[in-house]
């Protein structure tokens, strides 16, 4: 049995072409792949990010189009790797998913997993983003197993804010969670890395996180900064600027080690908030 698993980022810079953007991620992947890795991961909006949002809805696709048009399955089954694609926009009606793509090693389609948190927001430098405009939220927390006792709990950006889901995410058996994302530059200095840091020690888990980067259709802009953290907070890879890949092993020992020194996943208790 496996006790140590090399797990991959993909930093990218998504434009509104989808095929541009597939044959970026997929040179990027291989990568990864000729580094030793078997866990691959890519961040939110994968396919395209579009700006505003109401773009989306003009070149999204169903999800048998993307499937067929991505070939991510084949690219999966080719290399030998367990495949996180971090999203792709699934038309759905008049509204779309933000769904995340979970391949087995066969090429097989183990989960999806889509958005539960939807980010509406405005920022203090007048920035606007109400994703609830064009996307339905997800209702269903995902865990996948990656291999042996590695444990994939999926979630995308803003999921990040919500503790409780990564909570829910660990007690459900995921100690690798994933955070494919595309977070503004404003929030990504202010929080992505202490926040990541934090999902990892309150969980005793690894965190894997594949991120946009750079300036996109709009102006829009992404903050970058890949980053792989163990159990204990540490940060053990990461990127800043530009497109590329980020690689580190996971030592499923580190996990045990972890929620042995400080096991506060077995320590909740039911409580009521009271105001005096």
């Amino acid at each position: 049995m496996a006790e140590t698993l090399r797990a991959a980022c993909v930093q990218m810079t998504s434009g509104p072409d989808i095929q541009e953007n597939i044959e970026t991620v997929t040179r990027l992947i291989r990568e990864a792949a000729k580094r030793g890795s078997t866990f691959i991961t890519t961040p939110e909006n994968t396919c395209h990010l579009r700006f505003p949002a109401a773009q989306k809805m003009v070149s999204s696709l169903s999800q048998e189009e993307l499937l067929e048009r991505t070939q991510f399955s084949a690219l999966a089954k080719e290399l030998g790797i367990t495949l996180l694609i971090g999203s792709m926009a699934v038309k759905i009606g008049d509204k779309i998913l933000n769904r995340s793509f979970f391949f087995a090693p066969d090429g097989t389609l183990k989960a999806n997993y889509d958005k539960i948190h939807l980010f509406d927001v405005q920022l203090p430098s007048g920035e606007v983003h109400k994703e609830s405009d064009v996307m339905q939220g997800g209702a269903i927390a995902q865990v996948a197993g990656i291999v042996d006792d590695f444990t994939a709990g999926l979630s995308i950006c803003y999921d990040l804010r919500f503790a409780h889901l990564f909570r829910d995410l660990a007690n459900a058996g995921a100690n690798v969670l994933c955070v494919p994302s595309a977070f503004t530059v404003p929030t990504g200095q202010a929080h992505w890395e202490v926040l990541l840091r934090a999902r990892a020690i309150e969980t005793g888990s690894f965190v894997i996180a594949p991120a946009q980067v750079g300036e996109h259709e709009g102006g829009r802009t992404t903050y970058g900064h890949s980053i792989i953290i163990s159990p204990w907070g540490k940060v053990l890879a990461q990127i800043e600027e530009g497109e590329g890949v980020i690689v580190a092993d996971l030592d499923i020992n580190d996990v045990k080690t972890a929620r042995s020194a400080i096991p506060a996943l077995s320590h909740d208790r039911d409580y009521k908030v009271q105001k005096a």
